[in-house]
């Protein structure tokens, strides 16, 4: 998969301080039928400045994880465990257990999050311009004017035309490409350092799915704050992440830098999703391979590895019983959670100790 030029020079640059880390965290939901692990364990991290693209089936808990970093979970979800660090002023903020002075802090100035449905999200008896002033005052000292007058700029940085106008209008005036560019207009509005963006092309057609990815892009650069970007669409992580995270069943089942996970996937749900997926050039006749069967219900989570059901290299009595850690290639960054890799892991350590031994 090509890589962007900002790709290339952010892969030139030295490591960069993280901005989020989350270790271990769970996320279940509590119902009349049982209880849901939406988020089992997971583990990752976003440094300054970086684009990192979580991918996977619906129903594969991306959009609850993405909520859980802002305490956005509605009941009767909630985190049961696990750290969700966000990097302030003075160290470090977890916002499992933070109070909620800190997480109204957090939200909006330091992590800000634009949702699938703009529409549903706005609230439809105000203008635009007082919900995006709304949200700077929350932030800021400033007056009712001079938020307005940082509406109009933020609504004409987004590319809306006439912005003077368009400030005073409802959200039923504007169509949901419109509506979106609003959306991303507030996320910046107070200027945080790290952007969730949720599926933030799901409802829009092709052509305006472009114009707000590139809008996203310039923005990222511009700004150089870090995006996590929640979608199903491996073009889209391809075109604009510079890392990549996989999940499946609530676990990010492999990560690493997007080239490196596009061109020689290592997970078999990888390699799976890959395969379902038109490839230009590919040639007309190439059947595609979809992935094997369905994502298991939620009440009926698989032991061992969640994927072994649906696995082409399943290994019985292994598979279906141990789950797998993640393993960490010394010869590119990131990591995989397969047993498979952990038997040539294991196999290797033996020969190697074979040879060293008198």
């Amino acid at each position: 998969m090509p890589t962007t030029e900002a790709s290339r020079e952010r892969q030139q640059t030295p490591p960069r301080q993280n901005i989020l880390e989350i270790e271990d965290l769970h996320t279940q939901f509590e119902l009349d039928d049982g209880v849901v692990q939406a988020v089992c364990g997971v583990d990752l991290a976003i440094a300054r400045g970086e684009v990192l693209a979580v991918v996977g089936e619906s129903g594969c808990g991306k959009s609850v994880m993405a909520r859980s970093v802002l305490r956005l979970v509605d009941r009767p979800g909630r985190i049961t465990g696990g750290q969700i660090r966000v990097r302030t002023d003075d160290g470090a903020a977890d916002m499992v257990s933070a109070a909620p002075e800190t997480v109204r802090e957090v939200r909006g100035k330091r992590v800000a999050m634009v949702f699938q449905e703009p529409m549903s999200s706005m609230s439809p008896m105000h203008t635009i311009g007082n919900q995006i002033g709304e949200a700077i005052r929350l932030h800021e000292r400033v007056t009712k004017a001079e938020a307005r007058a940082r509406a109009v700029e933020l609504l004409g940085r987004v590319g809306i035309p006439a912005p003077e106008r368009r400030v005073d209008e409802y959200p039923f005036q504007m169509s949901g490409g419109m509506l979106q560019r609003v959306m991303i207009a507030m996320a910046l509005s107070c200027g945080p350092q790290l952007l969730i963006a949720d599926e933030p092309t799901t409802a829009l057609d092709v052509t305006t799915q472009a114009q707000i990815l590139d809008l996203l892009r310039g923005l990222q650069e511009e700004t150089a704050m870090a995006v996590m970007l929640i979608t199903h669409d491996l073009g889209v992580a391809a075109q604009m992440a510079d890392r990549v995270a996989v999940m499946y069943l609530g676990t990010v089942v492999e990560e690493g830098r997007v080239e490196d996970v596009f061109r020689a996937p290592r997970h078999p749900y990888t390699r799976a999703l890959l395969r379902s997926v038109p490839k230009l050039g590919s040639g007309s006749r190439e059947r595609l391979r979809p992935v094997r069967g369905m994502v298991p219900h939620s009440y009926r989570r698989p032991s061992g590895c969640p994927f072994h059901p649906r696995c082409d290299e399943f290994m019985a009595g292994r598979c279906d019983v141990t789950v797998p850690e993640p393993l960490r290639d010394q010869g590119r960054p990131g990591a995989v959670s397969c047993l498979l890799y952990e038997e040539q892991t294991e196999h290797e350590e033996h020969e190697e100790h074979e040879e060293t031994t008198p």
